[in-house]
């Protein structure tokens, strides 16, 4: 299958299951290729034949974007170097977590999350520790007895009843032991941060010396500025008093290349409800491309405070786009 084809089809399920669907970031560089969301579910979304083909630093950007725009990271793929994508696990690369086309129907359409992670050493899940532990007490089994049923120690059984996640070879000796199973679902939409590596937010990227002055304008006038380096917008900016939602903003000459990143911005925003802001070298005819507002570098310059930016975004972004 082209990745072209597996792009569709994978945009095609996520709105058969409910989820709003951006237009595809068919721009370079690009850290994501969709952007989905399901009332308070959003996710950015990465397609990819080969899952190893996300490289780190691209994880990196996508796990920030994750925590600038409040959504979920997420790969969907067919593959490894050396495997087919198993269904019903959830595989991780650079901390963020991967799925297979049949796993993320199971999850969104189907609503059945899955059970099942891959992490070195093999597959493993999360197993109930209090269910465990009051259903071998119900059995007046002790440690030892339920260790030598498992053939593992009495301090691993322990670790087990307290949280530690099993093999999944140990998870049906339970099932087949007790007759139930004591596995909890893997939380994909938390970003599955129970079973992987809980790394923190890695750190902004230095900022683009060519864009430094429009986002060092955005900072005066009082939002939070994060650059980044992958996404098909140089920033994302925060509005510390809440006034209107963050910005998604691009910065360039205004060239076909740079409307074509316009309306993608326009489509990213309503998905991820955001405004969407381009500046641009000069004074553009119009004042918007479809929902994303044109301003000029020198028009944001004489910007004295927020509330002027907040304004003219706004103003420019309801005014009749021309195609």
């Amino acid at each position: 299958m082209s990745r072209s084809a597996l792009v569709g089809n994978i945009t095609a399920m996520l709105q058969d299951a409910g989820f709003a669907v951006s237009d595809r970031c068919s721009i370079r560089p690009k850290s994501f290729d969709l952007a989905a969301r399901r009332g308070d579910d959003l996710l950015l979304v990465k397609i990819l034949a080969n899952v190893d083909g996300l490289d780190a630093e691209t994880g990196v950007e996508m796990r920030r974007l994750g925590s600038y725009l409040s959504a979920t990271p997420l790969v969907i793929g067919l593959r490894t170097r050396d495997e087919e994508l198993k269904p019903e696990v959830v595989y991780f690369r650079h901390g963020i977590p991967a799925i297979n086309p049949d796993t993320a129907f199971d999850l969104f359409v189907e609503n059945v999350s899955p059970l099942i992670y891959a992490a070195p050493g093999g597959l493993y899940v999360n197993i109930d520790g209090d269910l465990l532990a009051d259903e071998r007490e119900e059995r007046g089994w002790s440690l030892g007895r339920l260790a030598t049923e498992l053939g593992v120690s009495r301090r691993t059984v322990s670790k087990y009843e307290d949280g530690m996640n099993a093999s999944i070879d140990v998870a049906i000796q339970l099932e087949e032991l007790f007759d139930q199973p004591f596995s909890d679902p893997v939380d994909v939409m938390d970003g599955a941060e129970a079973v992987r590596e809980a790394d923190p937010t890695p750190e902004d990227p230095a900022l683009d010396p060519d864009g430094d002055h429009v986002l060092a304008v955005l900072a005066r006038v009082g939002f939070t500025v994060h650059p980044t380096d992958r996404a098909p917008f140089s920033a994302v900016s925060e509005d510390g008093d809440r006034e209107i939602e963050n910005l998604l903003t691009g910065h360039s000459a205004f060239t076909r290349s740079a409307e074509k990143r316009a309306r993608i911005m326009s489509s990213l925003g309503e998905v991820t409800r955001t405004r969407a802001v381009y500046v641009t070298e000069e004074r553009e005819k119009r004042d918007a491309v479809e929902g994303t507002a044109l301003v000029s570098e020198d028009e944001l310059a004489a910007l004295r405070d927020a509330d002027d930016l907040r304004d003219l975004i706004l103003e420019r972004a309801r005014a009749p786009a021309e195609s």
